[in-house]
């Protein structure tokens, strides 16, 4: 990686959010996005076109080696979603020219379904009572999480109880922290909106989201993460019916023609025991790519992976190209507004302020 310093990149096209800006500078100060170009290195951009760090909204890294793939890829910040001994996430943390991360750390989990059969997790995360509820968020505070991760199942599912799920939300309410529900299933999705949980990540294959359930992610702006490459994954290793992923696409168009913020993410992970592995880095272009076939615009899943996944989780110093914002930066080849594919075309990568070599 190079060193930190002061860039101007010059006649650059620039997605401002909505579309691209004519061809200008961009002066990259130290860690942030700056305007005084004086005696800067000079970049000539090439008509390139120039996006805010990409943001996958969804992980779960295991070492080093994930943060370098998502690097790459131009993922600048990875939402990890159930990553853990807490040693393990911070030696993930701060890393220079690598993604940078926010964690929930270990996730609470029920005594039943596939999470509580993954290696080593059952016996540090099932959650069992409300009181047990009030300190396990109270641990995962002492660890300094960013947000709480929940693992919701229909009624009877194996996950953990209403009542107990209510008191995880309630817990980490009191703390400030968000709370991400994962939920693959209709019913779980409805528990989630019941117990107030603040995003829910997937979408249940197969079987719709209830009308009354949008309406209330809606009236209540709840957040979406829906995961599409990851059940697309599952829908295939699990030889589901034909249709079931498909059911999960419309339902991804439902939820963004109603208005619900949808943010990019791929459960990428190499986690034993899971029936599909998502890659890291690479998965987040096709993340991107099925969000328009699901009927986002490219703008919108262009926020979908910057501007939104910022805003809803917090992360109020990046996610767009702005003066004193960090320099969180991707330069591609080619027009991904004309064409969603053209964010592959990776030419350069910073993160705050510091190139990432390639």
């Amino acid at each position: 990686m190079t060193t930190v310093g002061k860039t101007v990149l010059r006649d650059v096209r620039v997605f401002d959010g909505r579309g691209l800006t004519e061809p200008r500078m961009v002066v990259i100060d130290d860690a942030v996005i700056g305007t005084d170009a004086t005696d800067a290195e000079v970049v000539d951009t090439a008509g390139g076109v120039l996006l805010p760090g990409l943001i996958d909204a969804h992980i779960h890294p295991d070492g080093r080696a994930a943060l370098v793939a998502l690097t790459a890829h131009g993922v600048t910040t990875g939402l990890t979603m159930a990553t853990w001994p807490a040693e393990l996430v911070a030696s993930l943390r701060n890393v220079p020219g690598l993604t940078d991360i926010r964690s929930a750390g270990l996730p609470a989990i029920g005594p039943g379904g596939l999470h509580a059969r993954m290696p080593g997790l059952a016996e540090h995360a099932v959650v069992r009572d409300p009181a047990h509820a009030r300190r396990f968020v109270a641990d995962r505070v002492a660890e300094g999480v960013d947000y709480l991760k929940i693992v919701l199942e229909p009624p009877g599912g194996g996950g953990p109880p209403e009542e107990v799920a209510a008191a995880l939300v309630a817990a980490a309410h009191a703390h400030g922290l968000r709370v991400v529900a994962h939920a693959g299933a209709p019913g779980a999705y409805t528990m989630a909106l019941d117990v107030g949980a603040d995003v829910i990540t997937h979408m249940p294959l197969g079987a719709p989201v209830a009308d009354d359930d949008v309406e209330r992610i809606v009236a209540d702006g709840r957040v979406v993460i829906p995961t599409l490459h990851m059940m697309r994954g599952l829908a295939d290793a699990l030889n589901l019916p034909p249709g079931a992923y498909a059911t999960s696409a419309r339902g991804v168009g439902t939820l963004h023609a109603a208005g619900v913020p949808i943010l990019a993410g791929t459960d990428a992970n190499t986690t034993p025991g899971v029936p599909y592995q998502p890659a890291f880095g690479a998965s987040l272009h096709d993340e991107l790519a099925l969000l328009v076939e699901a009927g986002l615009t490219t703008a919108a899943a262009l926020r979908a992976a910057t501007s939104l996944p910022a805003k809803h989780f917090g992360l109020s110093d990046r996610g767009s190209i702005k003066p004193g914002l960090r320099a969180d930066l991707v330069l591609v080849d080619g027009d991904p507004l004309a064409d969603i594919n053209a964010t592959r075309a990776i030419r350069r990568v910073w993160l705050a302020g510091v190139e990432s070599v390639r």
